[in-house]
């Protein structure tokens, strides 16, 4: 059945828009979890980094391409089984940011 009508032929009156920025570009992010990830699960988060701190927590930071591949990341960290404090999206290096050597 068809929920359409003369203001709304595409009959998506019963489902709102995403907002005009819901694609997400390639960018960064900090994952920050409760306890010390152990070394040997850096090959699973190929290109990004992960640090201890010193409060207890484990920071991995790094680019993600895309929302799919942040999902994904997130889903392993949850099979792994440390509690996930935050994830913040962080803005990718530009040319000003990398440090350039001189010659």
């Amino acid at each position: 059945m068809s929920h359409t009508s003369a203001d709304d032929p595409q009959g998506q009156a019963d489902h709102p828009q995403r907002p005009a920025d819901h694609r997400h570009t390639s960018g960064g992010y900090q994952i920050r979890l409760k306890g010390h990830l152990g070394a040997r699960w850096a090959s699973w988060f190929d290109g990004m980094t992960l640090t201890h701190q010193s409060d207890g927590s484990t920071l991995i930071e790094g680019p993600v391409v895309d929302q799919a591949a942040l999902h994904g990341l997130l889903r392993t960290l949850r099979d792994i089984g440390l509690p996930l404090l935050s994830v913040t999206q962080i803005e990718p290096a530009t040319p000003a940011d990398v440090p350039t050597t001189e010659r």
